[in-house]
C-alpha cells in the first residue's frame, strides 16, 4: 500500500480548512442578515405612515425607533460571558427565536405602550447576536483571516437593506406596513432551527472537519494568543486606555450609522417627493456602494495585517460628505442624494477590519466581552442617533440639523482612531 507524500497527505486537511468557508460564513452572514432586517424596517414603516396608523406624533414615532436601541445596549457583555463560557449557537438559536416573534408582534400590537415595550424587548434579543457571532469567528478562522471573516459578517448589514430597501417598499404597497412587519419576522424564528442544526461552537464538535484539520487549526489559534498581551479578567482588561477611547469611538460613529440608516428612506422621500417603491430604490443604493468599499478594505486589511489606515480616513470622509449635505439642503436634491451615497459606502467600509482590532490586542479570555461592551456603546449611540436625527427632522421640518449631528460625530470618530496610540 503506497504511502502519502507530504504534499498529499495535507489535500485533505487544507480540503476541510477551506470548508469553514462553505459552512459558518454563509450561516453567520444570513444570521446577521436576518437580525438587519428585523432591526431596520422600522424606518420604511415610519415613511409608510406608521404614526398616522397609530394616531401617534413624530416625536413619539422617533422615540419608538429609537428604543430598540436601549434594549440592545443593555445586555451585550453578560451576552458575551454566555457565549464564551457556554455556548454561541444556543444563545443565537434563543435570539433568532424571540426576535422573529417580537419584530412580528410590531405589526399587529396598535397600543403605543406595548409597541414601546415590545421594540425595547426586540433590542433586548438581538444585543446577544453579534457578540456571540464574533466570539464564534473567533473559533474558527485565524489572525490573516479575521478582517475578511468580520467584513462577510457585517455584510449582512448593507446586503440587507440593499434588498430590503426595493423589496420592503413594494411589500408595504401590497400589503400594509403591518402585514410587511409580520410576514419580515417569520424568516428568523424558522431559521433558528437551521442555524442549531449546521453550526457548532468549534471544530472539534463539527462532523465535517477531522481531527488533523481540527487540531492543526487550534494549535494555529493558540499560537496567535501566546503573542497578545495577559488580561486575567475583564476588568484588568479595562485598564488597557485603549478600550475606553474605543468605545468613544464607536459611540460616535453608531450616532450617524443609525441615524443614517433609521431615517434615510424618510429623508429621500421627503426630498424627491417619490412613491414609497421609488423611495426604497433610492435607498438602496448608498448600500450597494458600501458592500463594494467592505470587500476591498477587508481583503486589503488582511493582506497588509493593518487595521487603524483602513478605517479612519473612511469615517472622516463620509464626515465630509455628510456636511456637504448640510450645505447642499434646499439647493439640490440630487446633490444631497449623491452625498448620502458617498457618506453611506464610506461609513460602513471599515466596519469589519475594526472588529479585526480587539482579538489582536486583547487575549480570548477577555476579548469577547470587551468587543461587546465596545458594541454596546455603538448601541447606545445608535438610540441617540435614531431618536435625536429623526426628532432634529420633526421639529425644524428638515434633515439639515441631522446632517450636521451625523458629520460631527463621525469626524470625531475618525480623529479618534487617528491619534489612538497602537
Amino acid at each position: 500500500m503506497p504511502v502519502d507524500t507530504p504534499a498529499r497527505s495535507t489535500q485533505p486537511i487544507q480540503s476541510e480548512m477551506r470548508k469553514r468557508w462553505l459552512y459558518i460564513v454563509p450561516c453567520v452572514f444570513v444570521t446577521y442578515s436576518l437580525a438587519y432586517l428585523d432591526r431596520t424596517n422600522y424606518g420604511f414603516g415610519a415613511a409608510a405612515g406608521l404614526a398616522a396608523t397609530l394616531h401617534i406624533s413624530n416625536s413619539r414615532s422617533a422615540l419608538l425607533g429609537a428604543l430598540f436601541f436601549l434594549g440592545y445596549f443593555l445586555f451585550q457583555v453578560p451576552g458575551a460571558t454566555y457565549a464564551r463560557r457556554n455556548s454561541a449557537t444556543r444563545l443565537i438559536f434563543f435570539a433568532l427565536a424571540s426576535w422573529g416573534t417580537l419584530a412580528a408582534l410590531t405589526g399587529v400590537l396598535l397600543n403605543f405602550w406595548l409597541l414601546a415595550i415590545d421594540r425595547l424587548l426586540l433590542g433586548v434579543a438581538e444585543s446577544f447576536i453579534l457578540p456571540a457571532l464574533l466570539i464564534l469567528l473567533t473559533h474558527w478562522f485565524t489572525r490573516a483571516e479575521r478582517s475578511r471573516t468580520n467584513t462577510l459578517l457585517f455584510l449582512g448589514n448593507p446586503v440587507t437593506v440593499l434588498w430590503m430597501s426595493a423589496a420592503t417598499g413594494y411589500l408595504i404597497q401590497a400589503v400594509g406596513w403591518q402585514r410587511a412587519f409580520i410576514y419580515e419576522g417569520v424568516p428568523s424564528i424558522v431559521w433558528a432551527f437551521v442555524w442549531l442544526l449546521l453550526v457548532h461552537d468549534g471544530p472539534e464538535d463539527t462532523p465535517w472537519m477531522g481531527q488533523p484539520a481540527s487540531d492543526l487549526l487550534k494549535h494555529r489559534l493558540q499560537q496567535e494568543q501566546q503573542a497578545i498581551p495577559h488580561a486575567a479578567d475583564f476588568k484588568s482588561a479595562l485598564k488597557n486606555g485603549s478600550v475606553l477611547w474605543l468605545c468613544v469611538q464607536y459611540f460616535l460613529w453608531s450616532v450617524a450609522v443609525y441615524g443614517f440608516v433609521l431615517w434615510l428612506p424618510s429623508i429621500i422621500r421627503q426630498g424627491s417627493l417619490r412613491s414609497i417603491q421609488t423611495t426604497g430604490l433610492l435607498s438602496a443604493v448608498p448600500y450597494f456602494l458600501a458592500i463594494l468599499l467592505m470587500l476591498l478594505v477587508s481583503h486589503l486589511s488582511d493582506k497588509t495585517l493593518q487595521r487603524r489606515r483602513f478605517v479612519w480616513p473612511f469615517l472622516i470622509l463620509a464626515a465630509a460628505a455628510l456636511l456637504g449635505s448640510y450645505f447642499a439642503t434646499g439647493h439640490s436634491f440630487w446633490a444631497v442624494y449623491g452625498l448620502l451615497i458617498l457618506a453611506g459606502g464610506a461609513m460602513y467600509a471599515p466596519y469589519g477590519t475594526f472588529f479585526a482590532i480587539i482579538p489582536e490586542m486583547l487575549p480570548s479570555n477577555v476579548a469577547g466581552e470587551i468587543m461587546a461592551l465596545i458594541n454596546s456603546s455603538g448601541a447606545l449611540g445608535a438610540f441617540f442617533g435614531a431618536w435625536l436625527v429623526g426628532l432634529l427632522a420633526a421639529t425644524t421640518g428638515t434633515p439639515r440639523s441631522g446632517f450636521l449631528l451625523m458629520a460631527t460625530t463621525l469626524m470625531g470618530a475618525g480623529l479618534i482612531l487617528l491619534c489612538l496610540t497602537p
